[in-house]
């Protein structure tokens, strides 16, 4: 049983590794937490209910989710195709996509959610 706790406060101890990788190496992913502090702030401000709350959260989660993925997966491919290769560069631009879609989705959630209370 120690050994399982073990393995376990290990594998939190590579997921927060990777976490530290994005903020040192990955400037997308701050721009991402400061829009997401900026969401919390606006959430926070105009008091949404908990189901909007609920939609935020699930956005930031989503975005900065798909921007983890997304480096994973440009790393891995350098690492399996080193040299230029156009097949590679289509592989990162996919999951450079994926993050666009997920960064989209949770901008149209901001506006359905904050538009009609910024209304002057």
């Amino acid at each position: 049983m120690k050994r399982f706790i073990r393995q376990r406060l290990k594998s939190f101890q590579y997921a927060f590794a990777g976490l530290a990788v994005m903020f040192r190496r990955q400037p997308n992913f701050i721009i991402h937490l400061i829009m997401a502090a900026l969401a919390i702030i606006m959430a926070w401000y105009f008091q949404i209910s908990k189901w909007e709350w609920l939609w935020i959260v699930l956005s930031i989660g989503l975005v900065l989710s798909a921007e983890i993925f997304n480096s994973a997966i440009e790393n891995l491919t350098d690492l399996a195709e080193p040299e230029q290769n156009p097949k590679a560069g289509k592989v990162k631009d996919l999951a450079a996509a994926a993050v666009l879609i997920a960064a989209i989705t949770a901008l149209i959630i901001g506006l359905i959610i904050f538009l009609p209370r910024m209304v002057f």
